[in-house]
């Protein structure tokens, strides 16, 4: 099945909203295993979003459209579609009646604008709308689907879970399953490199590699008549992929490179201090962002200026003369002395050079070097990061955090 998704809303073409909307969908039927090939943004337009449609409808099976089902006279997406399937609107009493009660309970007055979001596609079915007021549409038609859903995220995403993907499952006899394996510390080209043979050669299950800021992400799916012939066809093939990828995979599904590091840290009793220059308190902030790590986190200081290295970090001026700020002795010391100062088991730190201003032909932009102390052995990492202040901060942040999650593996 091949579908077609239509963002509708004048806003998103202007870029006064960001359409996350289009990105969540991609991933999500890709899961499903239902191919999109066509990702369309119409304007509040009844003449162009019409002709969207029929575009739409001539090369795709189905096609999800979000947006434009508010109460405003700008907000057409169900009249356009009725019109162009040549049905009426009727107005769907149970749909009336939860907009009237969450109005009723708000206090607020019932609008005639509201009153339009109850009206549905002669012959469709309506997928309820527990987070809001406009009711979502599902309309087949000689073998074309239309799904309707709200604009805001907040609604549209727990009505695609909740309604949605399980009438999408009743449409194939067959069972699809996925597994999302995060891999970071190589690149997507280096990763695909090593399991070209696999995905050149895949059928059953399928392999998609995709890039993400810092990692990549992996995600087998599988096709069989039941879960769990689906989950052994992944197994088999993941099996595969582990054994070449090794510790480059960190994680699974949704884990986050932060949790799998606190994880670790928590499971093997050990603390842990951050020192840091040019990331100027990301690192801290990933790792504060996992609840429970407490438990392990001592500290997080930002010593940005030489002076504040010394006073904070008591860095020596001689290693700061001798060899600058952005350096390899500097950032094991900086390391080092944290660990020290708050009484952590081990220190991690960052130093470089984020630009754009700053860097010399000895040291350019980019120039960034990660210091580890652990159990009274240094390491250092040096990278050379491009890009501009807040991508070279961010790849310093997740090279950090992989650094330091390689290290505790091998304790």
């Amino acid at each position: 099945m091949i579908c077609e998704i239509l963002s509708v809303g004048t806003e998103l073409l202007l870029g006064d909203i960001l359409n996350t909307n289009s990105q969540y969908l991609n991933r999500r039927l890709a899961d499903l295993g239902i191919s999109v090939y066509f990702n369309t943004t119409v304007g509040d337009n009844p003449q162009r979003l019409k002709k969207a449609l029929e575009i739409a409808f001539s090369r795709s099976d189905m096609v999800i459209a979000t947006g434009g089902l508010g109460p405003t006279k700008d907000d057409l997406t169900k009249e356009v579609s009725a019109e162009f399937f040549g049905k009426k609107l009727i107005l769907h009493e149970e749909s009336l009646n939860r907009i009237k009660e969450f109005f009723e309970k708000r206090g607020l007055p019932l609008t005639e604008g509201n009153i339009k979001q109850a009206y549905i596609i002669e012959g469709s079915k309506v997928i309820p709308n527990d987070w809001g007021t406009a009711p979502g549409i599902i309309y087949e038609n000689n073998g074309k689907i239309l799904i309707l859903l709200p604009g805001p995220p907040r609604e549209m995403i727990p009505m695609f879970e909740t309604y949605v993907v399980p009438y999408l499952l009743t449409l194939s006899s067959e069972t699809i399953q996925s597994k999302v394996l995060r891999v970071c510390g190589l690149g997507e080209s280096f990763m695909e490199e090593r399991i070209k043979d696999l995905i050149e050669n895949q059928t059953n299950p399928t392999i998609a590699p995709y890039a993400k800021e810092g990692e990549a992400i992996l995600r087998i799916t599988a096709k069989a008549k039941s879960k769990e012939e689906a989950e052994k066809l992944i197994e088999e093939v993941e099996k595969e992929i582990r054994k070449r990828l090794g510790d480059f995979i960190y994680g699974e599904g949704d884990i986050t490179l932060e949790e799998v590091v606190v994880k670790l840290l928590i499971e093997k009793g050990i603390t842990i201090a951050v020192a840091e220059s040019c990331t100027g308190g990301m690192i801290s902030a990933r790792i504060v962002n996992v609840p429970g790590v407490s438990k392990v986190f001592k500290e997080g200081i930002i010593a940005y200026s030489n002076e504040s290295k010394v006073k904070r970090l008591n860095i020596s001026e001689e290693t700061l003369k001798k060899y600058g700020a952005v350096s390899k002795e500097c950032a094991l010391e900086m390391a080092r002395n944290v660990a020290m100062i708050s009484g952590a088991d081990i220190g991690l730190s960052s130093t470089g050079i984020a630009g754009p201003e700053g860097g010399t032909s000895d040291k350019p932009v980019g120039l960034v070097y990660l210091g580890l102390y652990m159990n009274g052995v240094e390491n250092y990492k040096e990278l050379k990061l491009s890009g501009d202040r807040n991508r070279i901060r961010l790849y310093t942040t997740i090279n950090a955090l992989d650094f330091l999650r390689r290290h505790i593996l091998n304790l």
